[in-house]
């Protein structure tokens, strides 16, 4: 191996890939195609294991379900929000909303009038002891 190829992080990858000599780089890309290949057969063997085992069609069946039952679940809602909007509902709880929203208003300007009274010093009555 010559110095150029030991050196580590002040190479970078397209420098010692030029430093490589012709039968370096022919080794490197057979090793590569022999990963490829190696990889390529392991994938086929795992795809043929899960669909043998029947995983992909149980995800596949599982998925089915769920979208089904939001499918349901999302009409359900639907039909509970078109019968309180039209029992009066949505509009009954919107304006009492709005009330309570007014009432705590009221109460929070009463409460800063309060606090805004302050009684001057000389102003303050004690009880007799």
């Amino acid at each position: 191996m010559s110095a150029t190829n030991k050196n580590t992080s002040n190479t970078s990858t397209a420098s010692s890939i030029r430093e490589m000599t012709p039968e370096q780089t022919a080794e490197a890309i057979k090793n590569i195609a022999r990963r490829i290949r190696e990889e390529s057969a392991k994938m086929r063997e795992s795809v043929r294991v899960i669909r043998k085992s029947g995983a992909i069609e149980e995800l596949t069946d599982a998925v089915r379900e769920a979208a089904m039952a939001a499918r349901d679940s999302a009409r359900e809602i639907n039909e509970v929000a078109t019968e309180l909007k039209q029992r009066g509902v949505i509009n009954e709880t919107i304006s009492a909303a709005e009330e309570t929203t007014n009432a705590a208003r009221e109460a929070a300007q009463t409460m800063r009038d309060t606090v805004s009274r302050k009684p001057a010093a000389g102003d303050a009555k004690t009880s007799p002891a």
